[in-house]
């Protein structure tokens, strides 16, 4: 399958992959509340239920804020700028 084929028909479903990675998410969430022992972590932050699901969601959305605003900053520019 062509990337752009792949890209075209999830966003066409882009409620549908937004409910599958909320989906993920919770269900993460809830393996790590309910299996993992926490009796043995080495800080304060993991006694806390879903500590490290948490931490890596907020991760990827910060990365994704930054890159953004960092392309807009200065990586962007227009399509003619080797035309003058």
């Amino acid at each position: 399958m062509n990337l752009a084929k792949l890209i075209e028909f999830l966003r066409n479903r882009l409620k549908a992959v937004k409910l599958v990675c909320i989906t993920v998410l919770v269900l993460l969430a809830v393996t790590d509340i309910l299996f993992v022992s926490n009796d043995e972590a080495h800080t304060t932050a993991e006694h806390f239920p879903a500590f490290w699901s948490i931490f890596g969601f907020v991760g990827c959305v910060l990365i994704i804020i930054f890159s953004k605003w960092f392309g807009h900053a200065g990586i962007m520019t227009r399509e003619d700028y080797y035309d003058e």
